[in-house]
């Protein structure tokens, strides 16, 4: 076997390393019967390291390369260049050329051949680097195809293939290219086929693109295609389009452009029986590979050809149906604002906050199992209303366009086991009516204030129990701990006092309403109300930037040098450390367990990751004089009084308006004193987890120090009960660990969907106001008010660098993204519902907000000048 040449018939999936994936991949069709596969062979990574491994000018640019960011676009333009130029006017060796030359001559020396590239980081489950280096078409004579191996090799480093390998992660020195030398076939029609669902992920679907020519034309979007779709045998969808352009061989060599006839424009490209029979083709092709693919494919006379076949990177996991039975599920991170992928551990954590719901981990989410709750006309009835109560609306438009859907509905089984209505035995309990009712008339804020610091001496009471536990006991502690969890911190009492906030703020929403015709009315009475543990998350940092403020080498050393590795210490050498030191470590002793996404319990605290923090303090004493803690704090009350004093003179000018301003007063003193405990259970469920977190990292840095597992982090990747076994037997398979960072990383890639059928694969629902104005981006309103300001698209808290007045634009915020708030005028997210926590506190601080704008970090730019209408629920781009 030559080690520079492999012919496609030599090579197979363990190949990836010599031939790279396109490569691999072709490799692999060659060896199914029936697939048509056209003759080649493939130049391996071998001839690519021989020929340019030498080049000591080239190893320093791709060394100097490697350490550049994916946002610096004048270097990487200007080293991708220099790179590409050195490697195609290096001399290819005498031998690789011989090699070359021999093949050449059994396969036909004088016939066209394509030359396409094949990156080892390509075509792979995690990244399919589709398009991003080049190929070329109609190759003839051996000098040619010299000359376009080089460029091949050379198109590794385009700017796109580099930009695109920064941000995947792949290092550019570990990342070699074959080429693919194939005989060229010059197809009648050619085309795309995705053996599932692009759009939906629907897996029982293909969906066919064929036009006439070479497919060039379509990838390029040169032409317009016509488009099949295939379900089980079946055409379930044809749209056959106008195709006035193809891209075909020119005589010289190479492709050109050539208007396509008028007779055959309007032609369907592929019959009824070629679209089926290709779908048969796909069917098998993904078989062979066990995973749905992306199939370039043409005709030649009446005979598929199949050019190439990658997985599809960007499906979502949809799962299988039970036989005829479908299942329906709803995605638990939207409701809960944190869309992200969840590691194994972090996965057993939240699925106890959810409780015993049915429900399901799919592409390392949590989605609720809805379907018994939609199988039965009652509880289908409850379950739409609830999900209308939470607010997100794309979701429920999503369950309702099922719902209509009499096949689906016939097709779910029928269960007890509900997520929106409770068995009898789960019925919630009465207990917390005497504490409702004792609260509401009491009409106290210290009512609440004492509900808090009595959990709170059962969370410093937790805290010493961990401390004094041997290993081993941990887990049978937490365990116990998470069984009662819920019974501790949702009590009848803390329950009467969350109810005495919710339902009377939601009557004076709905009569406020009917009788004032003012939607959403009490977001503007509850700024600034007492015991929020959430805005005081932010308020308190204003205290700590107070304290940094009057140091300036601080805040030199924060804007340049700061790492969460030496922070302190660093901190510690300069004029007025101790003191920084000190505040901070006060702030992180209160809110340290904190962090983006904190119901995942494996992401970094800002007790491990302090520097998080920066950005928001450099903000702040940008933004805000001295004591601004103080002055943001009345600025709320203010308006808050001013909302309620304009609202009780407007109703006492209606028939009987002095009683309905009476009664409102009452209501919203009472919504003010309570309202604020409706961040609490969460922060008490952080505490406890973050508590858990500490004494299960002890454990792992035992098993480091044993040699089970690299770094103390990998425990993340497996789930509870695994852990405390690994602890208790100290024995660890580490290739479970590695299976599962890979498919983290694929979970990271993939946008998880609102609602999944296993009938219809990903559902999308829609917006329904028809007052929108022209090009304006629907969304759910969530906090009354309208505001104009500068957009800031901010995808982490870290990077959260903002003016005053700024309104962020994200894909979804929760209480660690609070201190932001202080600085914003508008919210903006592209998930959320009225009673997820970034609204809650959108409208705490008196922020126009509205959330589910879908897709609003890429439609909306960075610094544009935006309209947020919080109350009708849109979004405006006024100018770029």
């Amino acid at each position: 076997m030559n080690k520079y040449i492999l012919s496609l018939k030599e090579i197979d999936k363990h190949n990836l390393q010599e031939v790279g994936g396109k490569g691999a991949n072709l490799g692999e069709l060659s060896k199914i019967d029936g697939i048509t596969v056209p003759g080649g062979f493939c130049v391996t990574t071998v001839a690519y390291k021989k020929a340019l491994g030498g080049n000591t000018k080239l190893t320093a640019l791709i060394d100097k390369l490697s350490n550049t960011k994916a946002d610096d676009h004048v270097n990487i333009k200007k080293m991708s260049g220099e790179i590409r130029s050195i490697i195609e006017k290096q001399k290819i060796p005498t031998d690789i050329e011989d090699a070359i030359v021999d093949k050449l001559s059994k396969l036909g020396e004088n016939d066209a051949y394509a030359v396409r590239s094949s990156a080892t980081a390509e075509d792979l489950p995690t990244a399919s680097f589709a398009g991003q280096q080049d190929t070329y078409l109609n190759i003839m004579g051996k000098e040619a195809i010299f000359n376009y191996i080089s460029k091949c090799w050379a198109s590794l480093f385009t700017d796109r293939a580099v930009i695109y390998r920064i941000q995947k992660g792949f290092d550019h020195r570990k990342v070699f290219l074959s080429v693919v030398v194939q005989k060229m076939v010059f197809p009648e029609a050619s085309g795309i086929m995705f053996t599932a669902d692009p759009i939906t992920s629907n897996p029982k679907t293909v969906s066919i693109e064929a036009s006439f020519g070479l497919g060039e034309a379509l990838v390029s979007g040169l032409v317009n295609a016509d488009s099949y779709t295939v379900k089980e045998g079946a055409i379930i969808d044809k749209k056959v389009t106008a195709k006035e352009m193809g891209i075909y061989a020119s005589e010289a060599g190479g492709t050109q452009h050539q208007a396509i006839g008028a007779a055959q424009q309007t032609k369907q490209t592929l019959s009824d029986t070629q679209i089926v029979d290709l779908a048969v083709i796909g069917k098998k092709i993904e078989k062979h590979f066990d995973y749905p693919q992306d199939i370039e494919w043409g005709i030649v006379g009446s005979k598929f050809v199949i050019l190439q076949s990658r997985p599809i990177t960007t499906l979502y996991p949809v799962p299988q149906a039970d036989g005829d039975q479908n299942r329906v599920y709803i995605s638990g991170g939207h409701m809960q604002m944190m869309t992200d992928p969840i590691k194994p551990l972090g996965m057993f954590f939240f699925q106890i906050v959810v409780g015993d719901h049915p429900s399901k981990e799919i592409g390392g989410r949590l989605y609720m199992d809805i379907t018994h709750d939609l199988a039965s006309p009652i509880s289908r009835i409850l379950a739409l209303f609830l999900m209308k109560t939470i607010g997100e609306d794309l979701m429920l438009n999503a369950v309702k366009s099922l719902v209509k859907r009499k096949e689906l509905i016939k097709s779910l089984p029928r269960g007890k086991q509900k997520v929106f209505l409770p068995d009898k035995k789960d019925k919630p309990s009465m207990g917390f009516i005497p504490y409702y009712l004792r609260f509401y008339r009491q009409n106290d804020s210290d009512n609440v204030q004492k509900v808090i610091e009595k959990d709170q001496a059962i969370i410093a009471q937790l805290q010493k129990d961990m401390d004094m536990l041997p290993g081993e006991r941990i887990f049978d502690f937490i365990e116990d701990c998470l069984r009662k969890m819920k019974g501790v911190v949702v009590t009848s009492e803390s329950t009467g006092v969350l109810t005495v906030g919710l339902l009377n703020m939601n009557w004076i929403n709905k009569k406020l309403e009917k009788w004032l015709g003012i939607k959403n009315a009490a977001d503007t009475l509850i700024q600034s109300v007492p015991n929020s543990v959430t805005s005081d998350t932010g308020n308190t940092l204003l205290d700590v930037s107070d304290t940094i403020r009057k140091y300036p080498k601080i805040v030199r050393y924060l804007r340049h040098d700061a790492t969460d590795e030496t922070l302190f210490e660093d901190l510690a050498q300069l004029d007025g450390g101790d003191v920084v030191n000190d505040s901070i470590h006060a702030y992180l002793q209160k809110y340290g367990m904190r962090c983006s996404g904190d119901i995942d319990i494996t992401r970094p605290r800002w007790r491990e990751n302090p520097t998080a923090l920066v950005p928001t303090l450099l903000s702040n004493i940008k933004n805000f004089p001295i004591n601004a803690r103080d002055y943001v704090y009345q600025q709320g009350i203010q308006a808050s009084k001013e909302a309620e004093k304009d609202f009780l003179h407007r109703l006492s000018q209606l028939p009987g308006g002095k009683r309905k301003a009476k009664i409102v007063k009452k209501k919203i003193s009472v919504v003010r004193n309570h309202v604020g405990f409706r961040e609490y259970p969460k922060y008490a469920f952080v505490q406890r987890y973050a508590i858990y977190k500490e004494a299960m990292l002890r454990e792992a840095e035992k098993l480091v120090a044993k040699g089970l597992i690299q770094v103390k982090e990998d425990i993340y990747y497996l789930y509870f009960d695994e852990l405390r076994q690994a602890v208790t037997t100290q024995q660890l398979d580490y290739n479970l660990i590695k299976k599962r960072k890979a498919e983290y990383l694929v979970y990271e890639t993939l946008t998880a969907p609102r609602v999944i059928s296993t009938m219809d694969g990903i559902v999308t629902g829609q917006y329904h106001n028809k007052n929108l104005p022209d090009g304006a981006l629907p969304g759910t309103p969530v906090s009354a008010g309208v505001v104009e300001g500068r957009a800031r698209i901010i995808l982490n808290m870290e990077d959260a660098d903002v003016d005053e007045g700024d309104i962020l634009v994200t894909v979804f915020t929760d209480p660690s993204w609070t201190p932001v708030f202080v600085s914003l005028k508008g919210l903006v997210t592209e998930v959320g519902g009225l009673v997820t926590h970034g609204a809650v506190i959108a409208r705490e601080y008196g922020l126009p907000a509205v959330v589910s704008v879908e897709n609003a970090t890429n439609l909306i730019k960075d610094g544009d000048m935006i309209r947020v209408n919080g109350t009708e629920g849109y979004v405006e781009i006024l100018s770029e």
